[in-house]
């Protein structure tokens, strides 16, 4: 499935908001062609802000670590070259876009991707009633483990991509398509959850290869 690129992205951050001064202190962006990681850019990233210690306790992530990174001026430009003009995907992908385009903001940069998709709100259509759609329980219940610490960039995005790559296979086989395009599940992303299974059962699969 997902024949097109597709880039998967979390970031680490020092809150919830860059309205409120939070920052970004490490990103993972995982491209994904043909069922598979293909491309990794991760790196720790220097924005010249303090850690709280609630943050280092949840993920780990020190302020020696950060000191010592790569400053953001050099990390986004690389992150935003290797995005590309690639869908972007995120769980909870409100959260990780602002951050995104508030650190490309200030360095005067725009990115260039034409679409965003939210794993977790796809989640919400492709396997209603669910207990919980947090990263952490929706992989537990769809049988996919971690295979390092959550609450790191690369970690999360891992298994972000796994899920995706679980929903997009369960579409295909639901509906008798070999591929899924990453603008279908986009699609997908933007419909009431009660429209979705009427909405795939009209579309033709070849189109959407």
């Amino acid at each position: 499935m997902l024949g097109q690129s597709l880039v998967m992205l979390d970031f680490e951050t020092t809150g919830l908001s860059p309205a409120n001064g939070d920052r970004i202190t490490e990103v993972a962006a995982l491209r994904l062609r043909e069922g598979r990681i293909v491309e990794r850019f991760v790196s720790l990233v220097n924005c010249g802000v303090r850690i709280p210690a609630f943050i280092t306790g949840l993920t780990g992530i020190t302020q020696a670590m950060v000191d010592t990174a790569p400053p953001v001026a050099q990390v986004m430009p690389q992150l935003l070259d290797f995005i590309g003009g690639d869908t972007l995907a995120a769980h909870n992908a409100s959260f990780d876009d602002k951050f995104l385009r508030a650190e490309a903001a200030a360095l005067g940069l725009t990115p260039a991707y034409p679409a965003l998709l939210c794993s977790l709100k796809l989640a919400r259509r492709v396997y209603p009633g669910m207990a919980s759609y947090r990263l952490g329980d929706l992989s537990r219940q769809l049988g996919i483990r971690f295979a390092s610490a959550a609450h790191r960039a690369e970690a999360d995005a891992e298994v972000a991509s796994a899920v995706l790559l679980r929903m997009g296979q369960d579409v295909a086989q639901r509906y008798g398509w070999e591929q899924v395009a990453p603008e279908l599940l986009v699609a997908v992303n933007q419909l009431a959850a009660a429209k979705v299974a009427q909405f795939l059962s009209g579309q033709n699969g070849q189109k959407l290869r």
